[in-house]
């Protein structure tokens, strides 16, 4: 099996269990999976003939990041002008109409676009929340989609089954019949769900949220997951905004957590986008049940949403990843970013710790890995997979901050693009370029889809 080896990295951030952060580190990756990680002055002799190496020195080497919630069609109706100052359902309503026009071309060249910012900005592994699929878009085109890029993929199949007319928020026209909705979930877990190690291709089962789907389906969904027993997890939107807040205390008598636990989704194999407004006794459940978060900060100051509680959440046990969210809503999908902003918008209530950058780096790596259930990712380990990103500590941006600390340089000082990144063993970023990918060409080709979706829309 073929070696790579990674070696003289100013600082390697193991994220293992001692939370180590190795001078002058050293990494052996035979074919896919990290086989020796620690100083370069103690490399094993199998590392002398390694295939190819990767010099990291002036780098700063990490475990890949984990995206827990995007929606990646919304690259294509980024900064919509009636969109721009809109709190959540204000937002909803402008877009739904121009994404009842998706084509499964939008749907590809969209992902891809997500995908190759993610990639650049030190993302190795992401979930996906598509929830609408008009004119015959399927989670098939996502999965078509990633492959080519080459990142961790998993796909969430999501869904609205609640039109105005049923009382819930979107048009009747970009909503699904629910059976249809269980048949297809059924086979694209079939067709697409992998529970190996290592494996690139997961598949969720992902409701969108409170207002946009019946009781019925949510519990089905759940039913639905669980039988499969090969890790199928569970996502959705939850108590993003206090309209969510009153829309479920109208609708079904509970605040939007206590509504999740009577239908079967605070578990371990669920996980939350958002869950801005929980309060310190639905945090507590949280951290008791396992349930996990997707904390989207920049998407909550975007929307006007509010500051999610994520040191309460850390305190009682509550597992917390990241997520840039949808790009219609950030706009955005750089995962350092997110991670800075994770970091700061905890500290604006008047507590600078908060969050510290490692811990904000946590929730980045371990947080996500442990969000999406992958115990081969998220830590510079012998065993885990191989998916490392390295930062160029010589950009204009960290100098005099790096000297001093180059870990808290990376999450304070401006975030920047990565200098190399390995996914699953292979080198897809080197030098800041894609190896395999044409950028250009994409964003030629997303630039013309947008055009061409809005002008469907009749906004062109």
């Amino acid at each position: 099996m073929p070696t790579t080896l990674i070696h003289h990295a100013d600082c390697v951030v193991t994220m293992d269990e001692a939370r180590r952060e190795i001078v002058d580190g050293a990494i052996l990756i035979r074919d896919n999976v990290i086989e020796w990680v620690g100083s370069a002055e103690e490399l094993p002799l199998a590392a002398l003939s390694a295939d190819q190496g990767i010099n990291a020195r002036g780098k700063i080497v990490l475990p890949g990041f984990v995206n827990t919630h995007h929606h990646f069609f919304q690259t294509l109706t980024r900064v919509i002008p009636g969109a721009q100052n809109a709190v959540l359902f204000d937002w909803l309503k402008t877009l739904y109409p121009i994404w009842a026009e998706l084509t499964p071309d939008d749907v590809r060249i969209s992902t891809q676009l997500a995908l190759i910012e993610l990639l650049l900005s030190g993302c190795t592994t992401s979930s996906d929340h598509h929830y609408l699929w008009p004119n015959g878009c399927r989670l098939d085109d996502q999965f078509e989609a990633a492959t080519a890029i080459g990142l961790r993929f998993h796909g969430a199949r999501g869904s609205m089954s609640l039109g105005e007319s049923k009382g819930g928020l979107p048009p009747d026209r970009v909503v699904e019949d629910e059976r249809a909705i269980l048949t297809d979930s059924r086979r694209v877990v079939e067709s697409y769900h992998d529970p190996e190690p290592y494996a690139m291709r997961r598949v969720v089962i992902a409701p969108c949220s409170p207002f946009t789907v019946s009781p019925d389906l949510m519990r089905a969904s759940a039913e639905l997951a669980r039988s499969f027993n090969t890790g199928v997890r569970l996502h959705t939107h939850l108590a993003e905004t206090l309209d969510e807040d009153a829309f479920c205390l109208e609708h079904f008598g509970q605040r939007p957590a206590l509504y999740a636990e009577t239908l079967g989704w605070l578990n371990q194999d669920v996980w939350h986008a958002h869950c801005v407004h929980i309060n310190q006794s639905e945090v507590e459940q949280f951290g008791s049940t396992r349930t996990g978060v997707a904390h989207c900060p920049t998407s909550n100051m975007r929307l006007a949403s509010g500051i999610a509680p994520v040191r309460a959440m850390r305190n009682a046990g509550v597992t917390v990843g990241l997520g840039v969210d949808g790009s219609a809503s950030n706009d955005g999908s750089h995962l350092l970013a997110e991670v800075r902003q994770s970091m700061l918008l905890q500290r604006v209530l008047g507590d600078p710790t908060a969050m510290s950058a490692r811990e904000a780096l946590e929730l980045a790596t371990l947080g996500g890995a442990a969000v999406l259930g992958r115990d081969d990712i998220g830590a510079l380990v012998p065993g885990m997979a191989a998916d490392i990103i390295g930062f160029d500590l010589s950009a204009p941006t960290y100098s005099g901050a790096a000297i001093h600390d180059p870990v808290a340089a990376l999450v304070f000082c401006q975030p920047q693009n990565v200098d190399f990144a390995v996914i699953n063993g292979r080198i897809l970023v080197q030098e800041g370029q894609p190896r395999h990918l044409e950028p250009g060409l994409i964003v030629e080709q997303h630039n013309k889809a947008a055009r061409a979706l809005l002008a469907r829309a009749g906004l062109a």
